[in-house]
C-alpha cells in the first residue's frame, strides 16, 4: 500500500476494518465482569446525523479505553426499528414499513462502520423482529397477571395528523388531558393535540410513583438535571384530602384533594369529573343530565361544565355549596373532585365566571393592598375567624388539626402510561376481544402474535386485515377479534439493554445469568431530551421486573451521560431544519475529534468550521509526526534534563488523559492529545531527538489517539512497527510517580505565562537570558504555616520556623504578603522539588524565546531575587 506524507482516511479504512474483523477485536461472547458501555440505540431514519456521531463517539472512546485497560467490554448496537415515521415514509414511497426500515438500517450500519465505531455486532438486535417483540408481548402478559395492565375508556391525547394517541410525555408543551400541562403539540409532527375518549391499554406506572421518586436519590451517577426533570414529571404534591358531606345527592360525601387548605373558606362550589361516582349516580336519575354529562369533552377548557341538583357542605364553614360536573376535572387525577376557590385558583376563577359562581377572597398578599385576581400565592389568611391573621402555611396546619374531615394526603402528577397506538408498525398487543369473555390475553404458547402483511389504507391498517383480525377466543373458543392497537414504541426501548446480554436466548426475554454478569450498565449515553420520554419508562420496567423476580436490580443504570445538542445557526442540527451537516463531509477522524473536543458532553455546542479545521490539523499533525519518524528522521542516543522533562510531560499526559476519560471529559482528553503532539513536535524541531524518549512519546500519543480516531491510530501504529493492533494494545502507564503531576503542570505553565507577561510588558524583543529563582526553604515553611493556621499571629509564625537564615524584618515582609493571600494559598513543593520541576521544563522556555534559561536555588541567586521569590511563584529576571 502506497503511503503519503498526508493522512488520507479513504486509503486505509477498508484495510483496518478488515484487520479488526479478522481479529474479532470488538466481540465479547462470554464476558466476565465486563464494563457495559451503552449508547441509546437509534431510530433507523436512513442517515446518521451529528447527534448520533456525538453519542457513539463518546461510547466508542469509553469502550476502547476500557478494552485497552484489559477489561471485557460489552458495547452493543441495535435498532429502535418500529415507529410511525417508518410507516409514513413507506406510504409516501409506495413500499412497506419493513422494507423501508431494513434499507435504512443497512445505510446507517454502513455509515457507523465508516466512522470506525467498534460495536459488537454479534449482539445486534432489531425491535421489529418477531424474535424481539415476542418478548414485548410476553412481558405484557406478565404485567397483566400482576395487575399492572388496565383496559379502560379514558380521555387521551389525539394527534389528528398521525391518527394515533400519544402518551403525556409525547406531547410537547403540555398534555391536553393534564390539568397542569396546558395545550401542546405532537412530538413527531408538531400538530396541535386534541382530546378524545377511547378504550385504551394502560400500564399502571402510577403504582410505582413512590419507588420511582425514591430511587432517584440513589442515582448518584445521573445528572442532577435529569433527576430533577423526572421528579417534576412524577410531580409529588403534598396536600390534604377533605371530605365534603353531601346534603342533596345519592352519595354520603365527596372527597377532594387540595394543596391549599388555607383557602377552603373561599370555596363556592365543588366540581367532579364526568366519570366520578357522584356524576354517574346523578346521571342514572336524570336522562337530560346524563346527556349533558356525556357531551362534555374532557379537557375542553376550564369553563365547560354542567350544574347538578346535588349540594355539599363545606366542613369548615358549614356553607352549602353547589356541585358541578366539570370538564377540567379528571377522574384519574387526585380524587376526581376539586373544591372551587375562584379567588385563589385560575381554573376555578374561569369556571366561576362562566357559571356565575360567587368569588370570595380569603387570602391577601402580605406586602400589597391590591393584587390582580385570582391571587394564587400564599399570603395572610382572612377567614375563617379561627385562623384569621395567620400566614397560609400556619393556617393550613391549624385547619388540618381542627377539621375531622381533613387528613394529610399526597398526589402525583404522573398518570398511567397509555401504550395503545392506532398504527400498523409496532408490536401487536397480545389480546383478543371476545363478546362473551371480554378482553382475553393471547396464551404464551401462541406468542409472538406477528404482524400481517402490510396493506396501505386509511386509518389503522390492522383494522382492515380481516383474515388476521378475525380469530377465536382462547377461553371459550367462540369467534373473537384481535386487538388492532399496537404498543407504544417506548415499550421496545424500556428493556432492550437486557436483551443485548443474550440476544439469541429463546427461553425468556433474557438469560438471567448473562444479565447478572453484565449489569449494571456502567455508562449509558444519550440525549437530554430523553430525561422523561424514555428513561422514566425504562426505570418503571426495571422496578416492575424486579418485583416479578425477573431482575435483581431495580435501578440497573449506574451512570448516565446525558449529552447536549449539536447546533447549527443556533438551532438543533436536523434535516427538517435544513441545517444538517453529514458526518462524512469532513472524514471520520476530523468529525469525531471535533464533536468530542467542542464541549463537555452534557453541553450544547455550535458546529463551527474553525473547530473542524483545528481537528483536521490535529489529525495531520499526529500523522506527520509518525510518518517523519518512520521515514528516517535522524535521532540520537542521549539522556539529559530535556529528555527527563519530556518523559515527565508524557507521564503527565497519560495521567491527565486517563483521568479525563474516566470522568467522561473528552474535550479535556483531546486537549491532552494536542498538548503531547505539540510538545513532541517542538522537541523534534530542536534537532536529533533522543530515539528512546521520542519513540516512547509517539507510541503513547498513538495509543491515546486511538480512543478518538481509531483509523488514524492503527495506521500510525503500523508505521511505528509496533506489535499487533493498537485497538488491542495496552493503555500506557506512567514510568514515574505522578501523584503531584497537576501541581507540576500548573507550576510550569504559570511560570511560562509570567515570562511571557514580562517580555510583553517590558517590550523585550530578543531576550538573551531568563533567570528563574525558586523560593528558599524557610519561605516554603512560612507559606505552609500561614496556609494551615486558623488565625495566624506573626509571633507564632516566626516561632514555627527552624533557625531561619534571615532577619525578622525580612520574614515579616514575606509573612505579610502571604497573610494577604491566605485564602488563595494552595499546596506547594519543597524548594528542591520546585527547582527540579522547573529545570526539566527549562527547554520549553529556551525553545520559545531562543534564550538561555537558568533555574537557580535561592542561595545561588542575588539577594533581591531570592527575597522576591515566593513558593510556587519563582522570581524571574530577563536580560
Amino acid at each position: 500500500m502506497e503511503r503519503s506524507d498526508t493522512y488520507d482516511h479513504d486509503s486505509v479504512a477498508e484495510y483496518w476494518q478488515w484487520a479488526w474483523d479478522r481479529e474479532d477485536v470488538y466481540a465479547c461472547p462470554d464476558p466476565s465482569d465486563p464494563v457495559y458501555v451503552l449508547g441509546m440505540f437509534p431510530y433507523p431514519s436512513g442517515r446518521l446525523h451529528m447527534g448520533h456521531v456525538r453519542n457513539y463517539a463518546i461510547t466508542d472512546a469509553t469502550a476502547r479505553f476500557e478494552r485497552m485497560r484489559g477489561r471485557d467490554v460489552v458495547h452493543p448496537m441495535g435498532w429502535d426499528a418500529f415507529g410511525l415515521p417508518a410507516e409514513n415514509a413507506a406510504r409516501e414511497r409506495g413500499t412497506d414499513p419493513a422494507s423501508w426500515t431494513d434499507a435504512c438500517i443497512q445505510r446507517m450500519r454502513e455509515e457507523m462502520t465508516t466512522l470506525g465505531f467498534g460495536f459488537d455486532w454479534d449482539r445486534e438486535l432489531r425491535t421489529a423482529d418477531p424474535d424481539y417483540y415476542r418478548w414485548n408481548q410476553w412481558l405484557f402478559r406478565q404485567f397483566h397477571e400482576a395487575g399492572l395492565v388496565e383496559y379502560e375508556g379514558a380521555p387521551v391525547n389525539w394527534c389528528p395528523e398521525c391518527e394515533t394517541v400519544l402518551a403525556d410525555a409525547q406531547v410537547v408543551g403540555g398534555s391536553a388531558v393534564d390539568p397542569e400541562g396546558g395545550s401542546g403539540t405532537c412530538w413527531r409532527c408538531s400538530t396541535p393535540v386534541r382530546t378524545r375518549t377511547l378504550d385504551q391499554w394502560f400500564l399502571r406506572i402510577t403504582e410505582y410513583a413512590d419507588d420511582l421518586l425514591g430511587g432517584l436519590d440513589d442515582l448518584d451517577g445521573w445528572a442532577d438535571g435529569v433527576r430533577a426533570a423526572q421528579r417534576e414529571w412524577i410531580g409529588h404534591r403534598e396536600g390534604t384530602r377533605v371530605a365534603f358531606p353531601v346534603r342533596e345527592g345519592p352519595t354520603e360525601s365527596v372527597a377532594v384533594f387540595t394543596r391549599r387548605l388555607d383557602t377552603i373558606a373561599g370555596a363556592t362550589y365543588v366540581a367532579v369529573s364526568p366519570d366520578h361516582d357522584l356524576a354517574q349516580a346523578l346521571a342514572e336519575r336524570d336522562d337530560e343530565l346524563a346527556a349533558a354529562i356525556a357531551d362534555l369533552a374532557p379537557g375542553a377548557g376550564p369553563e365547560a361544565g354542567v350544574a347538578t341538583p346535588a349540594t355539599v357542605e363545606n366542613p369548615v364553614t358549614g356553607a352549602e355549596l353547589p356541585v358541578y360536573v366539570a370538564a377540567y376535572v379528571l377522574g384519574d387525577v387526585g380524587t376526581g373532585a376539586v373544591m372551587g376557590v375562584p379567588a385563589h385558583d385560575s381554573q376555578a376563577h374561569a369556571f366561576a365566571a362562566a357559571h356565575d359562581c360567587p368569588i370570595e377572597v380569603v387570602v391577601e398578599p402580605e406586602d400589597a393592598d391590591d393584587v390582580d385576581r385570582p391571587f394564587t400565592d400564599p399570603g395572610v389568611v382572612q377567614a375563617p375567624a379561627s385562623v384569621a391573621g395567620l400566614d397560609s402555611a400556619t393556617a393550613s396546619d391549624h385547619l388540618l388539626d381542627a377539621t375531622p374531615a381533613a387528613e394529610a394526603a399526597d398526589r402525583y402528577r404522573l398518570r398511567d402510561w397509555l401504550i395503545s397506538r392506532q398504527r400498523y408498525w409496532g408490536t401487536p398487543i397480545p389480546v383478543v376481544h371476545c363478546p362473551d369473555c371480554g378482553p382475553v390475553p393471547v396464551p404464551e404458547s401462541e406468542l409472538p402474535v406477528e404482524l400481517p402483511d402490510y396493506v396501505e389504507t386509511t386509518g389503522n391498517p390492522l383494522d382492515a386485515a380481516d383474515e388476521w383480525r378475525e380469530t377465536t377466543c382462547p377461553d371459550c373458543g367462540g369467534p373473537a377479534e384481535r386487538e388492532t392497537d399496537t404498543m407504544d414504541t417506548f415499550v421496545d426501548s424500556s428493556w432492550y439493554f437486557l436483551r443485548y446480554c443474550s440476544p439469541a436466548y429463546d427461553e425468556g426475554p433474557f438469560d438471567p445469568d448473562a444479565v447478572a454478569e453484565c449489569l449494571p450498565v456502567d455508562v449509558y449515553v444519550g440525549g437530554t431530551e430523553h430525561a422523561v420520554l424514555h428513561l422514566l419508562y425504562l426505570r418503571f420496567f426495571a422496578h416492575a421486573m424486579a418485583d416479578l423476580d425477573l431482575l435483581d436490580d431495580a435501578e440497573p443504570i449506574e451512570r448516565l451521560v446525558a449529552q447536549g445538542t449539536v447546533l447549527s445557526g443556533g438551532e438543533k442540527m436536523a434535516e427538517t431544519a435544513g441545517n444538517a451537516i453529514a458526518p462524512h463531509e469532513y472524514g471520520p477522524e476530523t468529525t469525531r475529534i471535533a464533536v468530542l473536543e467542542a464541549a463537555h458532553p452534557r453541553r450544547d455546542f455550535e458546529w463551527s468550521a474553525v473547530d473542524v479545521g483545528d481537528a483536521y490539523d490535529l489529525v495531520q499533525q499526529v500523522y506527520t509526526l509518525v510518518y517523519a519518524y518512520r521515514d528516517g528522521l535522524a535521532t540520537a542516543d542521549r539522556s539529559g534534563r530535556t529528555e527527563a522533562g519530556l518523559d515527565r510531560t508524557i507521564d503527565r499526559v497519560i495521567a491527565a488523559t486517563t483521568d479525563a476519560i474516566e470522568r467522561y471529559r473528552f474535550h479535556d482528553a483531546v486537549g491532552e492529545i494536542r498538548r503531547l503532539a505539540d510538545r513532541l513536535a517542538r522537541y523534534r524541531d530542536r534537532g536529533d531527538p533522543d530515539d528512546t524518549t521520542y519513540r516512547r512519546g509517539l507510541t503513547v500519543l498513538v495509543r491515546v489517539v486511538s480512543t478518538v480516531a481509531p483509523y488514524l491510530a492503527e495506521e500510525c501504529w503500523n508505521l511505528l512497527r509496533a506489535d499487533g493492533l493498537v485497538a488491542a494494545a495496552d493503555w500506557p502507564t506512567p514510568e514515574a510517580d505522578i501523584a503531584a503531576y497537576s501541581r507540576e503542570r500548573s507550576l510550569i505553565e504559570r511560570t511560562r505565562a509570567d515570562v511571557r507577561d514580562i517580555v510583553e510588558t517590558a517590550a523585550i524583543d530578543d531576550p538573551e537570558t531568563v533567570a528563574i529563582t525558586v523560593a528558599p526553604g524557610w519561605a516554603v515553611d512560612l507559606h505552609r504555616a500561614v496556609r494551615d493556621a486558623a488565625s495566624p499571629a506573626l509571633d507564632d509564625l516566626v516561632a514555627r520556623l527552624d533557625d531561619p537564615p534571615v532577619d525578622r524584618g525580612t520574614i515579616e515582609v514575606v509573612a505579610s504578603d502571604l497573610l494577604d493571600r491566605q485564602r488563595r494559598l494552595g499546596p506547594v513543593f519543597d524548594a528542591d522539588r520546585e527547582r527540579v520541576v522547573l529545570d526539566r521544563a527549562a527547554w520549553l522556555l529556551a525553545d520559545e524565546f531562543d534564550a538561555r534559561v537558568e533555574v537557580r536555588a535561592a542561595d545561588e541567586a542575588p539577594r533581591e531575587q531570592a527575597l522576591a521569590a515566593r513558593p510556587g511563584r519563582p522570581a524571574i529576571r530577563i536580560d
